[in-house]
């Protein structure tokens, strides 16, 4: 990511859109943009995180799961890959040891 932006992009969100020659799969504005995203959800789900420890107090790492479940779903605006990354770096901005982190497996859609 070459041009005149700022914006550093780690290259552990760099390998979210990487394929396996190290090539961007995305244009590199749509990385940067998706990772300001993705920085600033890690950033705003520490405070989430601490007050489900405090007031829940299931482990660090049951809390990780949870948030990394939530953010797998459709309906967070994020992909999976990504999900896996934000909540990675949740685990480094609260100091806690990241969990595997496994996506749930979709249920099969119910017809009526």
């Amino acid at each position: 990511m070459d041009d005149d932006n700022q914006i550093h992009v780690p290259p552990s969100f760099m390998a979210v859109y990487s394929d396996t020659r190290q090539r961007l799969t995305d244009k590199p504005a749509v990385v940067r943009a998706r990772y300001e995203l993705c920085e600033d959800l890690s950033g705003h789900l520490v405070e989430h995180a601490q007050t489900l420890y405090h007031v829940q107090a299931p482990s660090e790492s049951e809390i990780l799961r949870r948030i990394h479940a939530g953010l797998c779903t459709a309906e967070s605006g994020v992909s999976v890959p990504e999900a896996t990354w934000i909540t990675t770096r949740l685990a480094e901005l609260l100091n806690w040891q990241c969990p595997e982190l496994v996506a749930p497996t979709p249920q099969p859609a119910v017809e009526p």
